[in-house]
């Protein structure tokens, strides 16, 4: 980019015409809005526009002054709207990697808020606090990693910060994953610009209704982008070919790529003596009183930078790195202040986007150089825009120690890249903050056995619970439905009234079992010897109590009555949203190979456990550095086509399903409330003694494991056939159920429960909406046609449904969803 070039952009040409000219893309909305936006390309599959903020210090440089004005302009908005009362107990919350520093400034105006930022770096040491993901992002996941595990559980307002507020989709997940955890009664949105169509605006208000909270939006500017149909597409065919001309450039090429570097200019490190204890960001938050610290330190700092510079710098760029963001733009903000220079600030990015040098085009040069972080997603490019041929005399480029990585000294990597486009370039390197480690005691207690804890036998399981059966936790069932559609509870904090079940309903159960008893010992053998030969010649069972407890026994029976193997069994808890219990993870660590561990659950539905599971081990990987837990769970069924082990893919009643605790050893769902369950405690659950006489648990184990000797010939040739098998999950069950979400008008798929287990905890737990049920379904389906007849829930029979039937919620439940009776009633 020359010197014409620069000056023809600041003449008045709009740095979006570019984009405007070819794809007919509009932005419409207030007059300041051209001013604030630029439009760039990109290669993305869900959205190729990209809209470039002038003011954010991100892709295009700008002066300090006006990107920390404008978040703590908004942050001072917000504390008029909140009051100084409710802005004393404010937190705010930013968006990694763009809107971490505009969070930080924000929370800077609002006043003594801690802050926090979203992080796609996990940290070795830190649990995650919660995480979301931004659907449209090229980087989806978030992680929360807050030191202080009480800094998002307070009841003050929540402050959500990011650039644009585009769909409305991030703030949506990120509310909805918080709420669920920490509710709260208000939050408010801040974002430079509001760009929703009119189709997105209702959505935040409608979902505030939902949650039973308020909800404000704090913008600078608002619009909306208008794209002409077909835009993704002309706009993918734009891209592929000017990076084609990038590829090969020419003399007269209108492609900003900028050359690789020939030579190289000097690099100079600088010592900040950045203040001890201060936090380089708030990746695991930042309180008042390190924001205190920094500010006395940032004159000095500043002073350090302003001395190694040349002393005829005119015009010099602070660089920040991608989510270090706040510290580059404080010192860039001091220096500002302090020197004579043009001082302007940006950072560099993981987003990839096209480069045109023309000046209605926002994004006019990129260097583009290796990742230099040991980023979590492998290696990669990244990219630092409108830096070459912008007229810079030096470039303070400011990183974290953990960046500070032999990847950035390479001849390839960042600092090579600047130097040669700019004469001087220094490096300043912040250190790293590690959160300090919580301390642990050093001993869990020994699990629970029967018949202490259960009606199992001792040596049968091991529960990995404490125990909270002198606690009254019960509800009915349409108050705690209400609580956790509203946001006011969860799921895992109460639990419902035993479900105590007629004398027509049991006789059904044991007619369920005399049936499938030999198809459930097929499938148990089946799944056993396919752990056996795959996972572990000697696994230890850890079922996801309770549904899975029952089968983990099963499967260590098989293993005894077919092997002569006495494996250890014991059961864990795992809450949907929360993860499954870390310390039951830790015990099992200390005491057993992690690679052992075979996770047990009796069928899958959705895979929302799958995912859970999943995602929980990864961050107990990175909070512990225990590695080694496999999140592939064994299931008898699975129905949703989620797991790679498991005994049938058929979607059949499996007993166990029919009934509650007495079938699972007397024992209640799992209990996870802050009040009861400390940071050292293991989840809770309560043993029903009371419930003796009514107990079935021995029956079903005992008519599942007689039929072991009838079914061993055919269990040895169908584990063969599984074996030798395409066992690949395809997800379709979770297709399934996100289509159904969207055809019912439910769109939350945690209320759509596929299978024909899933659909009768719902009759048994939940407030029923109506059952979907495939055509033709046959006795399987008997105990559920019962229990819908009992509560008033219609059964609608459905063509080509890839289960036996679904179980559907009653969406938006309120007490007034229900009939005097406390029968379902229609929308």
């Amino acid at each position: 980019m020359t010197e014409r070039a620069r000056a023809e952009g600041r003449a008045g040409v709009w740095s979006g015409s570019w984009v405007a000219e070819r794809l007919g893309v509009e932005l419409a909305g207030d007059d300041t809005l051209t001013g604030l936006l630029g439009l760039a390309l990109r290669r993305n599959p869900k959205r190729a526009h990209l809209l470039v903020s002038n003011v954010l210090g991100k892709h295009v440089p700008q002066s300090p002054a006006v990107v920390y004005g404008h978040g703590v302009a908004l942050g001072r908005r917000v504390r008029e709207l909140l009051g100084a009362e409710a802005a004393e107990r404010a937190v705010v919350l930013g968006y990694a990697e763009t809107a971490t520093g505009l969070g930080h400034s924000v929370a800077d105006g609002l006043g003594p808020a801690p802050y926090l930022h979203s992080t796609r770096r996990p940290v070795t040491g830190v649990a995650r606090a919660g995480g979301f993901e931004e659907s449209h992002s090229h980087a989806t996941s978030h992680l929360l990693l807050p030191e202080d595990p009480a800094l998002l559980a307070g009841d003050g307002p929540l402050v959500l910060v990011d650039d644009e507020f585009s769909t409305g989709n991030t703030v949506l997940n990120t509310v909805r994953a918080l709420h669920e955890r920490y509710p709260r009664k208000r939050y408010v949105v801040v974002a430079l610009v509001d760009m929703r169509s009119p189709a997105d605006a209702g959505r935040l208000d409608e979902f505030a209704r939902d949650i039973g909270a308020r909800v404000d939006l704090v913008t600078a500017a608002s619009g909306t982008v208008r794209l002409p149909e077909g835009v993704l597409e002309k706009g993918q065919e734009l891209v592929a070919r000017y990076e084609t001309r990038a590829a090969e450039p020419t003399r007269d090429s209108p492609v900003g790529e900028a050359p690789a570097p020939t030579s190289s200019g000097s690099v100079t490190h600088v010592d900040l003596r950045w203040p001890d204890g201060v936090p380089d960001g708030a990746r695991h938050g930042f309180t008042a009183a390190q924001r205190d610290r920094l500010e006395s330190a940032l004159p000095g700092m500043a002073e350090r930078i302003a001395e190694a510079l040349p002393t005829d710098t005119r015009r010099v760029l602070v660089l920040g790195f991608e989510e270090l963001m706040y510290a580059p733009l404080r010192l860039a903000h001091t220096l500002e202040q302090t020197t004579d220079a043009d001082v302007r600030y940006s950072t560099t990015t993981r987003s990839p986007v096209l480069a045109v040098d023309d000046p209605g085009y926002a994004i006019r040069t990129r260097l583009v150089f290796p990742a230099h972080d040991d980023p979590a997603d492998g290696p990669g490019e990244r990219y630092a825009y409108n830096v070459a041929g912008a007229g810079f005399d030096a470039v303070v480029a400011v990183v974290d120690s953990a960046a500070d990585t032999p990847a950035l000294h390479t001849p390839d990597g960042l600092l090579a890249r600047l130097a040669a486009h700019v004469p001087h370039v220094l490096l300043a390197v912040v250190p790293s903050y590690v959160p300090h480690a919580s301390e642990r005691p050093p001993m869990l207690p020994e699990p629970l056995r029967g018949p202490d804890f259960s009606s199992y036998a001792s040596d049968e399981v091991g529960w990995l619970l404490q125990d909270l059966s002198d606690v009254t936790l019960e509800a009915p069932t349409e108050e705690r439905e209400e609580a956790i559609q509203s946001g006011g509870a969860h799921y895992a904090e109460s639990l419902p009234v035993e479900y105590q079940p007629s004398e027509q309903y049991q006789e059904l159960f044991h007619a369920a079992l005399e049936t499938s008893a030999t198809r459930l010992a097929r499938a148990v053998g089946a799944v056993t010897e396919i752990v056996l030969a795959e996972r572990s010649p000697r696994p230890v069972l850890v079922s996801l109590a309770r549904a899975g407890t029952p089968v983990g026994v099963l499967i260590r029976r098989w293993a005894q009555f077919r092997h002569g193997l006495d494996l250890p069994h014991y059961a864990v808890s795992i809450v949907r949203g929360r993860g499954i219990d870390a310390n039951a993870l830790r015990w099992l660590a200390d005491r057993h190979d992690p690679a052992d561990v075979v996770f047990v659950d009796g069928w899958t539905g959705k895979g929302a456990i799958t995912r859970e599971l999943t995602a929980a081990l990864r961050d107990f990987e990175v909070s512990d550095g225990v590695t080694g837990f496999d999140p592939e769970i064994a299931v008898l069924a699975d129905p949703g086509s989620c797991v790679r082990t498991y005994g049938t893919r058929d979607d059949f009643l499996i007993p166990s399903a029919c009934l509650n605790s007495t079938v699972s050893g007397l024992i209640s769902r799992t209990v996870l409330r802050a009040d009861l369950v400390g940071p050292h405690d293991f989840h809770g659950a309560k043993f029903y003694r009371e419930l003796a006489g009514a107990d079935l648990s021995p029956d079903f184990l005992d008519a599942v494991s007689a039929r072991f000797p009838d079914v061993a010939d055919t269990v040895d040739a169908q584990a063969k056939e599984l074996l030798s098998a395409d066992r690949t999950p395809t997800w379709e069950g979770w297709a399934a159920v996100e289509r159904i979400s969207e055809e019912y008008g439910i769109h939350d798929v945690n209320l759509v429960k596929p299978g024909v287990g899933e659909t009768t905890r719902v009759m048994l737990r939940r407030v029923p909406w109506k059952v979907l049920a495939r055509a033709g379904a046959g006795a399987d389906l008997d105990h559920v046609r019962l229990l819908a007849e009992q509560r008033g829930v219609p059964v609608e029979e459905v063509d080509d449904l890839p289960y036996t039937c679904v179980g559907l919620i009653h969406p938006k439940y309120t007490r007034g969803a229900t009939g005097a009776d406390g029968k379902a009633v229609a929308l």
